[in-house]
């Protein structure tokens, strides 16, 4: 959410920012709201006043005992007058803050100009493909091939977009998730949380998903919504709240289920676990001072690479352009793992941080000491890392030529010592 004061101390500033994500400027429609909403307001403050001002000649009338029946008449008709005024400002205030919550949040200036993925700029390299001297297999062949891997019976249950994993696959996805929260929580110093997977309309609008994307989520009868990262419950931990100063920054990770309805997904990614409406992901969530926040993100997408390293699996950080940005983010890193089976890098971790765009859509706030006027936080957020998409590099880069999967030495405690998942074991 946007801080009006801002647009109307910079409009040009915040119209040319809107221009660089591609979005026409939006400033002279706001404003003539704006203007409407606070003169509404003036105007029931005036007649608060006035009506406070007859009140009291009412009062002195009536102590010399004069008839006061003509200012008796007018405070009664300048309450409906205030009422009406108060209710107009309302819905004025309302539709003003329903156009607010429809428009993205400006990018940091560092971000590149861009309309699409192909002008994203990397920023890092690390690891080297693995060269194979057999015909690589992707990760459905290969989990087809172990007996362990079954989307055709997953799609009789669910539907298309769901996988059912056993015996070693499924214990390497949950190997995966357990070695991810213990580096992110032991090494990292994040706190772990067990979130709700369900949540009300409040939530998901703090963070930015409702109203414009909830054709991307999962809604149940009875008004609850299905997660779509963990980055929904852990950002609402601050919601509504005054924070000191000495609590500041705070860390939280979270392992959980997500869900995804891929609305906007016809035809990409249908073959594997790439894209999935249920999936597993281990969120970081970070809480700031404003000074901080570019800092935390750093340090963020460093927590989110450290695991591919420990796992030997090669990668690159690209700087998301202000076309490819998400809605809520002032700036996006992506990690980009390799994947022998597509020749290709892809998406395994965003790290957004989006400055007091989702703390002021919840109110999230806290105190300088010595400070009487609270400000809003900055809240960042990122995959530490999503698990399938982590088990899928697993699987393509340490797979052999049998068809089996070398464990990764560091899951290695995690699988019970399991060096290599072979169909026969």
């Amino acid at each position: 959410m946007h801080d009006i004061r801002k647009i109307r101390e910079n409009p040009e500033d915040f119209d040319a920012g809107l221009a660089r994500r591609g979005v026409k400027g939006m400033s002279e429609g706001l404003l003539t709201l704006d203007k409407e909403r606070r003169a509404l307001e003036t105007k029931a403050q005036e007649i608060q006043a006035e009506r406070n001002a007859a009140a009291k000649e009412i009062g002195q009338r009536k102590a010399k005992g004069e008839d006061a029946q003509d200012l008796i008449d007018k405070v009664s008709q300048s309450k409906v007058a205030q009422a009406e005024a108060e209710s107009e400002a309302k819905a004025k205030t309302e539709e003003l803050n329903a156009v607010l919550a429809g428009i993205p949040n400006i990018p940091d200036a560092d971000v590149p100009d861009g309309a699409s993925e192909d002008d994203n700029v990397e920023v890092k390299t690390w690891g080297t493909p693995r060269s194979f001297d057999f015909e690589v297999k992707d990760h459905v062949d290969l989990g087809e091939g172990l007996g362990q891997m079954d989307f055709e019976v997953a799609a009789k249950m669910s539907g298309a977009r769901f996988v059912l994993l056993s015996d070693k696959l499924a214990r390497l996805e949950r190997a995966l998730a357990n070695f991810m929260l213990d580096q992110q929580t032991d090494v990292n110093g994040y706190a772990e949380v067990n979130p709700p997977a369900l949540v009300k309309d409040n939530a998901l609008y703090g963070t930015g998903q409702l109203p414009k994307f909830s054709e991307d989520l999962f809604h149940t009868e009875d008004d609850y919504w299905l997660i779509p990262t963990a980055e929904v419950p852990l950002t609402n931990i601050v919601a509504d709240a005054m924070i000191s100063e000495d609590y500041l920054p705070r860390r939280y990770t979270a392992m959980t289920w997500c869900f995804r309805s891929e609305a906007g997904a016809a035809g990409k990614d249908t073959r594997g676990m790439i894209r999935q409406h249920q999936f597993t992901k281990v969120e970081m969530v970070s809480v700031t001072k404003p000074e901080d926040s570019s800092e935390e993100l750093e340090r963020m997408t460093q927590c989110a690479e450290g695991i591919l390293e420990k796992l030997d699996l090669p990668y690159r950080t690209v700087t998301l352009c202000t076309g490819d940005m998400g809605f809520g983010a002032a700036k996006t890193y992506d990690i980009e793992v390799w994947l022998p089976g597509q020749s290709a890098y892809r998406e395994i971790s965003s790290c957004s941080n989006t400055r007091d765009f989702q703390a002021r859509r919840m109110n999230a706030r806290f105190k300088r000491a010595g400070q009487k006027k609270p400000e809003f936080v900055h809240t960042l957020n990122g995959s530490g890392l999503a698990v399938g998409r982590c088990m899928v590099a697993v699987m393509e880069n340490y797979q052999n030529e049998d068809g089996s999967i070398t464990v990764p030495e560091a899951l290695r405690p995690y699988m019970g010592g399991l060096e290599v998942i072979s169909k026969d074991a």
